[in-house]
C-alpha cells in the first residue's frame, strides 16, 4: 500500500496504530540504539549518514576473532565460516538488494576507491570524447575523484566536466534537462556519472531513462548509489548502467567506514580488453594459487578485486545483509514511502514558512530522506533536536536532513520528531 492510499491523521493514536499494523515492526528490535539524552527514547533519523548497529554484528565479529585465535592461518579454509570465500557469502544477498545477477556484484573496498577503479575501466577519454557529465551538487568526494581522473588523463576539469545545475530559483534538477544535456553534448561525453540519490536534496533520478539516453549517444554510464543502496528498490541489471558503486555504512548498517559494493553489468563480465588495475584476488579462482605471472581475471565483478577481504568488516556487514534479505527491498520500500509520506504530511501542518522541504514530493523522485530548510537559525534548530533525543544532521549552509529508515524507525518516531519542531515553532513565535 503506497502513501497515496493511506489517509494520514495528525494524532499520536494514528501513529501508534500504524506501528501496530506494520509487518516490519519487529526488525526494530534487531538494532541497538544510541544512549538516550533524556527520559524519552531516541529518534534516530540519520541512517542516511550512519546506520545503527545490528545486534548480531558483535556476535559475528567475535566469531571471526575466535576462529583467528583458535585456527590461525588455517581459518582461511576451515572453521565456522572460512575466510577465503567469505565475501562470496554476501554475493547473492547483495545481488537481490540491488536488482542484479550474482556475477555482476562484489563487496570490496570503500566507495571512492571503487569509484576510481571503475573509472579506470569505464572513463576512457579521447580527443573527440573527453568529457564527464555529473551533478554540480554531487558529493564532494565524487567531484574530487572525477576532477582527478580528468587531470590524470591530461584534460582540464573546468572544460571537460559538464556540471548539471538546477534552473534558476529551483533546488533540484529536472529530468528533462538531464536528458536534453545528454542529447546536446552526447558525442563529446565519455562518461555519464550521477549519484542516484543526491546526498543534499534527497532527489532520486530515473536510472533506466538516463542510461538509455546516454548509451544511445555512445557514452558509458555509472552511478554512485551511496544514498540509494538499501533505500530504493533498484534494478541495476535491467536498467543497464555499465557500473555502479555504493557504501555500506549508511542505510546498509555495516558499520563506520566499512566495505562498499560494486556492480559491473554482465555484458562486461568476460571482456578482457577492458583496462583495469589488477590484483591477485581478482585472478581466476581456478588458477590463483598457481602463482603465475600473468593476470587472468575472474569473470564478472570479482575480476576487479585486488586483495583478500577484511573479515571483521564483512562479519559486521553480514549481520545487516541478513536482515535486508529477510525484510526484502519491496517491503522496505513500501514502508519507507509511507514513513516519508507521513513525515511530509505532518511537516505541512506546521506554521507556514517555518520549514521548506527541498526534496521532491513525488515518491518516485526520492528515497526516505527529506531535506529541510528552516526559516531562521538552522543550527539552533539542530541543537534543540539533539537535546530532545533526535539524531539527524546538518549540511552547509542551511539544510537539516531527516531520514526515517524503515528497518528501525517507527511512525511514532516520526510523530514525536515533528512534535519537537512544532514546539520550537510555537516558542519562536512567542
Amino acid at each position: 500500500m503506497g502513501s497515496q492510499a493511506v489517509r494520514f491523521e495528525a494524532s499520536e493514536e494514528f501513529a501508534r496504530r500504524m506501528d501496530s499494523e506494520d509487518p516490519l515492526r519487529h526488525f526494530r528490535e534487531e538494532f541497538i540504539f544510541p544512549d538516550p539524552k533524556s527520559d524519552e527514547p531516541v529518534m534516530y533519523l540519520v541512517g542516511n549518514s550512519l546506520g545503527l548497529q545490528p545486534r548480531k554484528a558483535k556476535t559475528y565479529v567475535l566469531e571471526a576473532l575466535e576462529d583467528w585465535a583458535k585456527l590461525g592461518v588455517e581459518g582461511h579454509f576451515t572453521g565456522s565460516r572460512p575466510w577465503m570465500p567469505y565475501h562470496e557469502t554476501l554475493t547473492e544477498q547483495t545481488a537481490r538488494l540491488v536488482g542484479a545477477h550474482p556475477i555482476e556484484v562484489v563487496v570490496m573496498n570503500t566507495l571512492t576507491v571503487n569509484l576510481h577503479l571503475m573509472m579506470v575501466s569505464f572513463y576512457r577519454p579521447t580527443r573527440e570524447r573527453p568529457k564527464i557529465l555529473m551533478e554540480a551538487g554531487a558529493f564532494p568526494s565524487d567531484q574530487y575523484a572525477v576532477a582527478s581522473q580528468v587531470r590524470f588523463h591530461g584534460y582540464d576539469p573546468e572544460r571537460d566536466i559538464i556540471r548539471l545545475v538546477p534552473r534558476p530559483g529551483e533546488e533540484t534538477l529536472r529530468h528533462e534537462d538531464i536528458l536534453e544535456t545528454i542529447e546536446r553534448h552526447g558525442k563529446e561525453i565519455a562518461l555519464v556519472l550521477l549519484g542516484n540519490v543526491n546526498y543534499l536534496t534527497g532527489q532520486a533520478f530515473d536510472m533506466a531513462a538516463i542510461t538509455r539516453a546516454a548509451h544511445k549517444q555512445g557514452c558509458r554510464v555509472g552511478f554512485d548509489l551511496a544514498h540509494a543502496a538499501g533505500n530504493l528498490r533498484l534494478s541495476l541489471h535491467d536498467d543497464g548502467p555499465d557500473f555502479a558503486v555504493w557504501c555500506s555504512y549508511k542505510y546498509l548498517n555495516g558499520g563506520p567506514g566499512t566495505l562498499g559494493g560494486v556492480f559491473v553489468h554482465e555484458r562486461h563480465a568476460r571482456d578482457k580488453t577492458l583496462p583495469r588495475f589488477e590484483g591477485w584476488w581478482g585472478h581466476d579462482k581456478q588458477t590463483r594459487f598457481q602463482m603465475g605471472p600473468d593476470f587472468e581475471p575472474t569473470p564478472g565483478a570479482e575480476g576487479w578485486l585486488l586483495s583478500n577481504s577484511p573479515i571483521l568488516q564483512l562479519s559486521a556487514l553480514r549481520a545487516s545483509m541478513e536482515l535486508f534479505d529477510r525484510a526484502t527491498m519491496p517491503a522496505l520500500r513500501q514502508k519507507s514511502e509511507l514513513l516519508t509520506g507521513y513525515l511530509e504530511f505532518l511537516l505541512d501542518r506546521l506554521p507556514p514558512g517555518f520549514v521548506t522541504v527541498l526534496t521532491p514530493r513525488d515518491p518516485k523522485q526520492r528515497g526516505v530522506q527529506l531535506s529541510l530548510r528552516f526559516r531562521k537559525d538552522p543550527r539552533k534548530m539542530l541543537e534543540r533536536l539533539n537535546s530532545a533525543g533526535v539524531f539527524c544532521d546538518f549540511r552547509s549552509p542551511d539544510v537539516i536532513r531527516a531520514a526515517p529508515a524503515p528497518l528501525y524507525v517507527s511512525f511514532h518516531d516520526v510523530y514525536r520528531f515533528v512534535g519537537v519542531l512544532e514546539r520550537h515553532a510555537r516558542d519562536s513565535a512567542d
